[in-house]
């Protein structure tokens, strides 16, 4: 037995509950971990409200996680018992032990500690693939990156920094431009007292960003087609204010021939060679201090409830860790 976040209807985050639930041995191919740190992101409160329904209820949240492989399944090779590992593509983290792939979990280097893995996984791998595969920034560019002081958005504006890139980023409070400035943003916008569009064109001379990275959806989409250059790409990964409106395609013609997507993690770590070259690449930064990651809030794993209600208050900055 061991303990799960359960929730059996889609809700608020008063749906989410401590269960005692069986845990089986491993199946062929898999391994079981015990969790050190469970990661908090965004998707998880669209599966929690519906947005994103499930499969089928009772269910059990959570995308990543890091812990100590505590038995292997058969068939599983290259682990070990003991080995720190982690995830971030795996659905249903919130569990102080659980059963997963052993292909979609990947060692931890020594210089990245558990709170920091379990915060990275998904966040960390989701920056990799929107900064070097979905629009590669290069050197001399201008970006926007919204919710830059959010999880996702401290680790693209530094990546992005270190890229050779210039980054605008929305923030929606003094202390939390703050926080992007100290982490690659040249330029917070508060985005409750400032039009950003008329910000972004004013840094970049009415021309526009290369890519804007939105992943804010509702309140931001018609001002991000605002923001971005004459054949520029729009990346929106992410929704929380709400979907983004069906867009006519003769719109991005009219804006100046945009390119338009909405990328998922999971399609660029689809197998194990796009795995572990997304979370090696991911590692080396981290180790080498390029990406700094700042682990805001640390809740008990049984107080997942609440750190969902304080995430989509908007009351976080950087990453928040969940702790079985």
């Amino acid at each position: 037995m061991t303990h799960a976040i359960r929730f059996a209807a889609p809700g608020g985050p008063e749906v989410l509950s401590w269960d005692e639930v069986e845990l089986a041995a491993p199946k062929p191919g898999e391994v079981r971990l015990r969790h050190t740190a469970v990661g908090l992101n965004f998707i998880d409160t669209y599966q929690r409200s519906g947005l994103y329904p499930l499969p089928s209820y009772p269910a059990i949240l959570g995308s990543e996680a890091a812990g100590v492989v505590e038995a292997l399944g058969p068939g599983v090779t290259g682990l070990a018992v003991g080995d720190r590992v982690a995830y971030g593509t795996a659905p249903g983290a919130y569990t102080e032990a659980r059963n997963v792939a052993a292909d979609r979990v990947v060692p931890l280097p020594q210089g990245i500690d558990d709170a920091v893995a379990a915060s990275i996984m998904l966040k960390g791998m989701t920056a990799e693939y929107l900064l070097h595969r979905t629009y590669p920034v290069r050197a001399g560019e201008t970006i926007l990156v919204h919710a830059a002081a959010g999880g996702v958005g401290l680790i693209l504006c530094q990546w992005a920094k270190a890229l050779g890139a210039t980054v605008i980023g929305t923030v929606g409070s003094e202390e939390k431009a703050a926080l992007a400035a100290q982490n690659g943003c040249d330029h917070p916008i508060l985005y409750r007292s400032t039009r950003f569009a008329d910000e972004v064109k004013r840094l970049t001379h009415g021309q526009g960003v290369s890519v804007v990275y939105d992943s804010v959806g509702k309140d931001t989409w018609e001002q991000s087609f605002e923001s971005v250059r004459r054949r520029g790409m729009l990346v929106f990964f992410g929704q929380s204010s709400g979907l983004v409106p069906p867009i006519d395609l003769r719109l991005l013609s009219q804006k100046g021939s945009l390119f338009v997507t909405r990328p998922s993690l999971g399609d660029y770590t689809a197998t194990r060679e796009e795995l572990t070259a997304c979370a090696a690449a991911l590692f080396r930064v981290v180790e080498a201090r390029t990406v700094r990651i700042t682990i805001g809030q640390r809740y008990p794993l049984r107080d997942a409830a609440r750190a969902h209600a304080d995430l989509e208050a908007r009351k976080t900055t950087g990453a928040t860790v969940l702790e079985p």
